[in-house]
């Protein structure tokens, strides 16, 4: 390889093709360029034309030289041209490259790949062989071994055709791997690490050192590898921790949760510290919504790290009854029992029996009347079993005393509260509404639901935090303590029909459903059962088909099987049942490589230096070959003669392959468009024609053109997701949504208009409010989005945020009607769904109209203004998933937004149809009259 300063050539041989530019020279220069052909005269007018001298003309100085360039461009590009090709390699033995390709090599495998094949290209050029030694196991048995001396072709296949492992490296097998590499001479090693540090990595770098002269490329720490540990369920949803390796800086996260076909279920936030190495990310959902739930996953994340699988462990809810011996098969009305298993078939299985045969079995829930009465060994067993996630449901009942019981949550008194008694009441208590932070929140309380006594809690301090339900005078009915990740639950009646009607309502299905959710899922434990893959998690964190080879995992290695080769992360078993097997618990934590020996040089990814310019070179030369041809064909007259448009065609041609070459495709496809190269400059428009051929053919659905790029494309994907809504459910067809400019386009055949609020928005000009003020008096509609939640909460011209303002500015000159919020029977609530509320991305602002409906248009408004971001509630990715998430309601609150987007289209197109059949009751009666 010859190096020239900056430049270096992996070629240099043929540079001596330089030596023939002098003779190249030569011939151009006695070689005139080609004669211009002339049509032959009559011969009369050729006697009477005066003898001219014929001599040759000479190729001008300026076109030698361009030609010579041209020749000496092609010949330095294909002697391979380097610039700052970078240090060369130690030693004279071979490059060793030690690749870490686990689990957290992922989000930074592309760089890593492009390091190590710069280093191969550059063994490459000083004539040395490559060994690849991965430190992820990559065979059955486990064992790491590393490639024999390989040429620069076959290591780059090697290379590249590796990948991530969805488990971790082994640098103790790596260490071992390389002390069986024999090599003579010093070797120049390089180490291309994922930047986590494991037990054995500086036993591993010292091994390294050994062979030769060591460096260690890593990364800066732009992509770090983060890790989603097992999530904990709590009340009304779950939290799980992700963890990452280096404790510098705030970062955020978005974490999503979606199900078997991916569909989002919901998006929650994990913020880092600086100097934290863990984050906390915490679901609200209801149990319904989580038994659907299949994978938690970081949004843009990339690696198996990023991605927690969630099986039927989530959604199977085992529950056990503990009863009397020979009580277990009872169906008497009278047994506590009777109703609380009732209760539980719709949702889970219960299991009765007596002590010794309930504890032992994986329960997500418990139930312990008052009459069972237990020793120190049983109540220490059950404190066990619910500090590891279990939830012990009790029922009140005239065994229960006060005493310092360790499996009631509040302390008790000794007297019940009952109708006749002491503390009576003067009729049967009814149930207050739940609190918010309560489990039971947001279930509606049947007004027959009657408490007639119940055992009463002493006051303490902690007695609120511990109530999950009240009677309508405040005293305690439902009581709970947390206990290590389970929980203690009194209910303060009885579980039968003695003490209240409770247990003959549908309430209290609801409230044990709530209940059982709060326990932990349960996996087969059974040693016969055995697992087989069904679906396995590459290194990026994506499930596919499993390849053969790959091990069952029988039942009783389930709490104990690590991901590994035979058995990577995915979920095993049956469609129907199945358990998922993640990395996270085989990864106690993550710790960022910082012990590192001395004498090592550290370098991040890319810097290997080397950067070809060969295809740069042999592009300026294809370039100044095609400009050698226009000259030429100048010369020879050919773009001198014919009409304009052969002439423009010719020059159109020649541009369109000089700017192909340069790589802007656009460039070259305006250049060759009707107004030829002369519009290159111009941004394309559409003629009004053919706008107006286009919103004639078939409805569209339009949105105002703010000038924010951002904005513009939530508007057109809201659209086309309203569109495809709309093809579904209604017999509207709608087509691709179409972009107005209020400066330009004309809207005369536009039916509908979506205008998002932007703070930084142009005022529309003269003739623009002009064209707006005759679009809403000949029955458009305008849907203005401020897009600020609860921002156009009073009225148009009164207080409000910024983009509130910013609508009144942009508006200030239209002929805006007298506007009130929505009546409830307005139209807008019954075009073709019954709606109360018109949700977006956001909710609890108010939907502006006009007071007395439409002055045109059939009685339809032609102002609409909200703020609730709808487009955003509307946007879907080319996948068909939503984009944005949708805030507080999730996707419930989606399918609202949607829904009211069918009834602003439905409204707007058929005015006050709905208005009308307040009517046909009458109609009919004198019809039939």
């Amino acid at each position: 390889m010859l190096e020239v300063g900056s430049l270096a050539f992996a070629s240099p041989w043929i540079l001596l093709f330089l030596g023939s530019l002098p003779i190249i020279w030569w011939i151009l220069k006695i070689t005139p360029p080609l004669p211009r052909r002339q049509p032959f005269p009559p011969l009369r007018i050729m006697l009477a034309l005066r003898e001219q001298e014929q001599t040759p003309a000479q190729t001008p100085f300026w076109l030698l030289i361009l030609r010579i360039l041209t020749g000496a461009l092609i010949i330095v590009g294909f002697s391979g041209p380097l610039w700052n090709p970078g240090d060369k390699l130690f030693g004279t033995g071979p490059l060793i490259i030690v690749v870490d390709n686990g689990w957290a090599s992922a989000p930074v495998w592309r760089k890593l790949v492009r390091t190590g094949t710069g280093l191969i290209d550059q063994a490459e050029r000083e004539g040395r062989a490559t060994i690849i030694l991965p430190t992820a196991p990559r065979a059955p048995d486990g064992k790491i071994e590393a490639s024999g001396l390989l040429r620069a072709e076959d290591a780059r296949k090697n290379l590249r055709s590796m990948e991530p492992a969805p488990w971790a490296s082994d640098r103790n097998l790596a260490k071992n791997a390389i002390e069986q590499i024999k090599i003579k001479g010093s070797a120049h090693v390089v180490y291309l690490s994922d930047g986590l540090e494991t037990t054995h990595t500086a036993t591993l770098l010292e091994k390294l050192q050994e062979f030769g002269s060591l460096r260690l490329f890593a990364d800066s720490g732009s992509s770090p590898a983060y890790l989603v540990n097992q999530p904990i369920r709590e009340i009304g949803g779950f939290t799980a921790t992700i963890l990452r390796p280096k404790k510098i800086g705030d970062v955020a996260l978005r974490v999503r949760l979606d199900d078997d076909e991916g569909r989002l279920l919901g998006r929650a936030s994990a913020t880092f510290k600086d100097g934290n190495s863990s984050a906390k990310v915490a679901f609200s959902i209801p149990s319904d919504v989580l038994n659907r739930a299949a994978r938690l996953s970081i949004e843009g994340g990339n690696g198996a790290g990023t991605v927690f699988l969630m099986d039927e462990s989530w959604k199977r809810r085992p529950l056990g009854i503990i009863t009397r011996k020979g009580a277990a098969n009872s169906q008497s009305l009278l047994n506590s029992d009777y109703f609380v298993s009732k209760a539980m078939e719709p949702f889970g299985e219960t299991i009765k029996g007596t002590f010794d045969s309930i504890i032992e079995r994986p329960l997500a829930l418990m139930v312990l009347d008052d009459a069972i009465k237990l020793n120190n060994s049983e109540r220490q067993k059950i404190l066990a079993w619910i500090e590891k996630g279990g939830v012990l449901l009790r029922f009140a009942g005239p065994e229960m005393t006060q005493g310092d019981d360790p499996l009631i949550p509040v302390r008790l008194r000794l007297s019940r509260r009952e109708m006749g008694g002491a503390m009576s009441w003067s009729k049967p208590a009814r149930l207050s509404s739940f609190a918010e932070n309560s489990p039971f929140a947001g279930l509606q309380i049947p007004p027959d639901v009657k408490i007639k006594k119940q055992i009463l809690a002493e006051p303490t301090l902690d007695l609120d935090d511990r109530t999950w339900a009240r009677l309508s005078d405040g005293t305690p009915l439902v009581t709970a303590k947390q206990q290590g990740y389970g929980w203690i639950v009194l209910v303060h009646v009885t579980a039968n029909t003695e003490w209240s009607n409770l247990p003959l309502s549908g309430l209290f299905i609801q409230m044990l459903e709530r209940m059982s959710g709060l326990g932990k899922g349960v996996k087969t434990t059974e040693k016969n059962i055995v697992y087989p893959p069904i679906q396995i998690m590459d290194g990026f964190g994506i499930l596919q088909t499993p390849p053969g080879g790959l091990l069952s995992i029988r039942g009783n290695q389930i709490t104990s099987a690590k991901a590994s080769f035979s058995s990577p992360p995915g979920y095993y078993g049956t469609p129907g049942a199945r358990f998922a097997l993640n990395l996270s618990p085989s990864i106690p934590q993550l710790r960022s490589l910082e012990t590192i020996p001395s004498g090592i040089s550290v370098r991040d990814f890319d810097t290997t230096g080397g950067t070809e310019i060969k295809a740069w070179v042999l592009l300026a030369a294809t370039m100044l070959i095609i400009l050698d041809l226009f000259i030429s064909l100048i010369f020879r007259g050919a773009l001198l003669k014919g009409s304009t448009g052969k002439r423009s065609l010719v020059a159109a041609f020649c541009l369109f392959a000089i700017f192909n070459c340069m790589g802007d495709p656009a460039i070259a496809q305006k250049a060759l468009s009707p107004g030829g190269p002369e519009t290159i400059m111009t941004p394309p428009r559409n003629s009004g024609d053919s706008r107006a051929l286009q919103a004639t053919l078939s409805t569209h659905l339009a949105f105002v053109v703010t000038g924010n790029n951002r904005i513009d494309s939530i508007s057109r994907a809201g659209l086309e997701g309203l569109s495809l809504v709309l093809r579904q459910r209604t017999s509207i067809e709608p087509g691709a949504p179409l972009a107005i400019n209020l400066e330009r386009d004309d809207l005369e055949f536009i039916s509908v208009l979506y205008w998002p609020i932007s703070e930084g928005q142009p005022i529309p000009s003269e003739r623009a409010i002009g064209r707006l003020n005759n679009y809403l008096r000949t029955g458009g509609t305008i849907l203005f989005d401020t897009r600020e939640q609860g921002s156009v909460d009073t009225n148009i011209l009164g207080n409000g945020g910024i983009g509130t303002a910013k609508l009144r500015e942009l508006i200030g000159e239209l002929d805006i009607p007298p506007l009130v919020p929505v009546p409830s029977d307005h139209v807008l609530t019954k075009a073709f769904y019954l709606l109360d509320h018109f949700p977006g991305r956001w909710t609890g602002g108010k939907v502006w109209v006009e007071r007395r409906g439409g002055r045109h248009n059939d009685g339809v408004s032609s102002i609409i203004i909200g703020s609730h971001d709808w487009a955003s509630a509307w946007a879907r990715d080319s996948n068909g998933l939503p984009i944005f998430p949708v805030v507080p309601n999730g996707e419930r609150q989606r399918e609202y937004a949607f829904r009211f987007g069918v009834n602003w289209i439905m409204y707007a197109l058929t005015g006050n149809y709905k208005t009308d059949q307040v009517h046909v009751p009458s109609i009919i009666e004198r019809l039939g009259q």
